[in-house]
């Protein structure tokens, strides 16, 4: 099944200690050039606001790079925070990119409203206006076609295809099915709930301009290495960002693998810490390769979205080889 499959990858631009933002960005387009070599299907980054580990704030700008520095790969956004913004200015900005690079770009859309309180206070947003994501998605689409009520029309925007994608999380599945728009479900750690949302969105899927049928991608981090001892150390960096986010209320850069394994933790820590090590699909290209079959076995899904941060850059792109190696043997 793995080579039926379409694998991409998600890169968030992660800072890491002792290194500047700019070098997170540069990281992320360089990235993106060694995956369309490795033959991924698409390319995509992400939307944070004030997180001191994550450099890729506005997505739509790094996607002009991304897009500009490769060829044939898609490029897109996993994804664009609908509810920070006005649905004609997104619009405008993946014309603007599609009209630039056509047939690459992809829209990918979430519903998340800030990381805190105060982010969402300096976006002028609030956590109730998640709750309006299906109208904002519908008033975003009325663009494309040239059917906003408004009587304005979205330059460069309306004629084009755009294929937008809907990052679902709880209702997002709901709301991708009922507009008969792709899904990308996460994570791979919550196999049970992964299932649920699928098949949740598979049975009330309906056809649209968009998509005739259902198509799923399923992200996560997929780590490979020579031993299944160096694919777990490729997620230490991130298990303790994440233990670090939810202990002192902010997200911070990554650390190099043996600064986190030399640091004293907390009870609470070390729990949160050992929860993140755990659930991934890591391993050797044998283990992966068993893994992911069974998981794809198991939803069925079209392609996998790839996720994976850490700190050494070198050794994230050995793994994003070695997972090519799986779905494209000839690369």
């Amino acid at each position: 099944m793995i080579s039926r499959t379409r694998f991409s990858v998600l890169d968030r631009s992660r800072t890491r200690e002792g290194r500047p933002p700019a070098e997170a960005l540069r990281d992320t387009v360089a990235l993106a050039r060694e995956a369309e070599a490795l033959g991924y299907h698409r390319f995509w980054v992400s939307e944070h606001h004030g997180v001191p580990g994550v450099a890729g704030s506005a997505p739509t700008v790094l996607a002009a790079a991304v897009a500009a520095a490769t060829r044939t790969i898609r490029v897109g956004t996993g994804g664009v925070m609908l509810p920070n913004h006005r649905p004609l200015v997104v619009a405008e900005q993946f014309g603007v990119l599609e009209a630039l690079f056509p047939g690459r770009i992809d829209m990918g859309l979430g519903r998340s409203v800030g990381f805190t309180d105060g982010v969402r206070r300096a976006l002028g947003r609030d956590k109730g206006d998640a709750e309006d994501f299906a109208a904002q998605l519908g008033e975003l689409l009325d663009w494309f076609t040239g059917s906003s009520p408004t009587g304005v029309h979205a330059r460069p925007a309306e004629g084009l295809t755009v294929p937008p994608f809907v990052l679902a999380m709880g209702e997002g599945a709901r709301i991708a099915a009922r507009a008969g728009l792709p899904m990308v479900i996460g994570d791979l750690r919550s196999r049970e709930k992964l299932l649920r949302g699928i098949d949740q969105y598979r049975s009330l899927f309906r056809p649209s301009p968009w998509a005739a049928e259902p198509y799923v991608v399923i992200s996560g981090t997929v780590a490979v290495a020579g031993t299944a001892a160096e694919a777990r150390r490729l997620l230490v960096p991130e298990a303790w960002s994440m233990a670090y986010s939810r202990t002192h209320g902010t997200f911070p850069p990554l650390a190099p693998a043996e600064a986190v394994e030399a640091r004293t933790m907390t009870a609470r820590e070390r729990d949160l810490y050992e929860a993140g090590l755990a659930g991934h699909i890591a391993g050797t290209e044998e283990q992966v390769a068993h893994e992911l079959e069974t998981v794809l076995k198991e939803t069925g899904a079209e392609e996998v979205l790839v996720t994976t941060s850490t700190y050494d850059r070198t050794a994230l792109l050995d793994s994003h080889r070695r997972l090519a190696r799986l779905f494209a043997p000839g690369r």
